[in-house]
């Protein structure tokens, strides 16, 4: 990325405006058509959702909850029903197959506040912040599951952005304008990326949760990264692409390993390179000349 150009401007070149935002407008797509199917039943008469994401039922049929929210429950000391159990299992394994922190990325109606935090800081050209110990997220988990059996009630789920947020659209936003707010200043002017990158306990919990995910994000042309930086720039979590990047020399697989990766998009999205694309794991395979070159080399040697 050349001094004074915003990421994705080669991307725009080299392949289009629409290839070089695709993911991130699917991912809007989803995230309205969600908070849609939520709504249709308050605001419109038309329940195919019933609930929130914490738990609904879909058709009078389908059962989903949100695992984190059972797991508080379970602490509490309070046995769930049946059918939340059930649903809790339906939405574990989803993400186990497509990645815990997608939800971060392509569910949670915060992400575009954070985003557009994230976006506004980048033009006012504000730099430094407060800095977080990777592992603080998990310590707010943790915390968020102590005070729910000290409590005996799902304390989190009061607090909870997320939570206030289908509340307030469907009973009237209030209070929940403050704690969007907060999070937006917060991002903007504290943290970059501090809530969601640091702090949140629903994004550190599906991120365990998605530690074995099969659908990756996979750098398989990355012998043909000309080191623009523009996937460093946009990606909510850019210390995950370093090792499936830059790690081809000590045999390092290509695929995005880490758990903190929300499978957002937007490297592939930004790269005029089509270094990134997403693959199932395991996925050594690399796609450019200059990366065959390399694995038949290391055949050789074998």
């Amino acid at each position: 990325m050349k001094p004074g150009q915003r990421p994705g401007q080669e991307a725009i070149a080299a392949k289009g405006r629409f290839a070089a935002f695709k993911w991130l407008i699917l991912r809007r797509a989803v995230q309205a058509a969600v908070l849609g199917l939520f709504l249709l039943g308050p605001l419109a008469g038309l329940w195919l959702v019933k609930g929130n994401l914490a738990s609904s039922l879909t058709l009078d049929i389908l059962p989903l909850t949100d695992p984190y929210v059972l797991v508080q429950t379970l602490v509490t000391g309070h046995l769930p029903e049946t059918a939340a159990v059930l649903g809790a299992v339906i939405v574990a394994l989803f993400y186990v197959l497509v990645g815990g922190r997608a939800y971060c990325a392509w569910v949670c109606p915060v992400n575009p506040v954070t985003d557009a935090a994230h976006w506004l800081r980048d033009r006012l050209g504000l730099k430094g912040g407060m800095q977080f110990r990777r592992g603080t997220r998990y310590w707010v988990l943790a915390m968020t599951l102590v005070v729910a059996a000290l409590t005996g009630t799902v304390a989190w789920e009061l607090a909870n952005p997320v939570s206030m947020v289908f509340r307030g659209l469907v009973f009237g936003m209030g209070f929940a304008w403050a704690v969007l707010a907060a999070v937006f200043l917060f991002d903007l002017f504290v943290s970059r990326r501090g809530w969601c990158g640091h702090l949140c306990p629903v994004g550190a919990f599906y991120g365990l949760l998605g530690a074995v995910s099969l659908l990756r994000v996979s750098a398989r042309r990355r012998a043909d990264c000309n080191d623009c930086m523009d996937c460093y720039a946009v990606c909510p979590e850019p210390q995950v692409i370093n090792p499936a990047l830059k790690g081809a020399d000590q045999g390092a697989s290509p695929v995005i390993l880490s758990a903190q990766c929300t499978n957002c998009g937007r490297c592939i999205d930004v790269c005029s390179k089509d270094v990134f694309t997403f693959a199932a794991r395991p996925d050594r395979r690399e796609d450019s000349k200059t990366g065959a070159a390399r694995d038949s080399s290391l055949r050789d040697a074998a």
